[in-house]
């Protein structure tokens, strides 16, 4: 079954605080900090708008004004200002990057948890599928595969497994224990999977699995174990690029990777 991805809404968790970064920016809610020029959650609509998808539904808490202020003011601080007397003011151009999003701002609370993000903006998810994703995370997951396995898995939800990158010096030594023949920085660690946090999910979800939860509540919890106890959960194997920003380090090795123009996850054109 062919589904119509522009019609299928993509919900981001955008409420969090993000107290590990708070080296990148003390002012900012985690997804509003730059890589390049742009806020991360930008990078990360990017990636789902160059697969089809339009609608996008941000599920905010901690300093919710500043990505609100964000959207709202792209278009008119990018644009030409006409005034004329006794009138609106007129904006002329400007940019035209995302005249084709629909974007649904939803306050959901400074303290609500992930899964209480999601029931709290479900009243705006009128389509029989939508997707999930972190603020803060990014990859280059061909989310288009994703959408058609996990239609032909037929199953309530569907997330994306990655390799975890090793945050510590891989060393491979010799068999005299005594020297090291190869340090790798930061590996990838091949064997297991964890969630790159990459979500198809079915509408029936939120009735089964969040109905009842409170709005504290963590979707990585008590929700997502159940379903996969249930046998309605999939997993969409990616091996590419993969990385959650929850470090300054992090931060600066996606900030490196875009001024060096090796970003795998930008497969939009400018």
């Amino acid at each position: 079954m062919a589904v119509d991805v522009s019609q299928i809404p993509v919900v981001i968790l955008c409420g969090g605080q993000g107290t590990r970064i708070r080296e990148a920016s003390e002012r900012l809610p985690k997804p509003m900090i730059a890589i390049g020029e742009q806020p991360i959650v930008w990078h990360i609509m990017k990636t789902y708008y160059a697969h089809g998808f339009r609608k996008f539904v941000l599920a905010l808490g901690y300093k919710s004004d500043v990505i609100k202020a964000h959207f709202l003011d792209r278009k008119r601080l990018s644009s030409d200002v006409v005034l004329r007397p006794g009138q609106e003011p007129e904006f002329i151009g400007g940019d035209r990057s995302e005249e084709e999003w629909e974007i649904t701002l939803v306050e959901t609370g400074l303290d609500s948890g992930t899964g209480g993000r999601v029931k709290l903006v479900s009243k705006y998810l009128d389509a029989p599928y939508f997707m999930l994703t972190y603020g803060d995370g990014i990859g280059d997951v061909d989310i288009t595969a994703q959408v058609k396995f996990a239609v032909e898995q037929d199953r309530l939800a569907c997330l994306t497994g990655v390799h975890p990158a090793s945050r510590y010096g891989e060393m491979h030594v010799d068999d005299t224990g005594t020297k090291v023949v190869e340090f790798n920085e930061k590996p990838t660690l091949a064997t297991g999977w964890v969630s790159g946090g990459f979500f198809m999910m079915k509408r029936e979800f939120i009735d089964s699995y969040l109905a009842d939860i409170a709005d504290e509540d963590m979707l990585e919890k008590t929700p997502l174990q159940r379903v996969a106890r249930d046998g309605q959960l999939s997993v969409f194997e990616h091996e590419g690029f993969w990385m959650g920003m929850d470090t300054f380090r992090d931060w600066k090795e996606l900030n490196e990777l875009w001024a060096a123009g090796e970003a795998s996850w930008k497969i939009w054109k400018d």
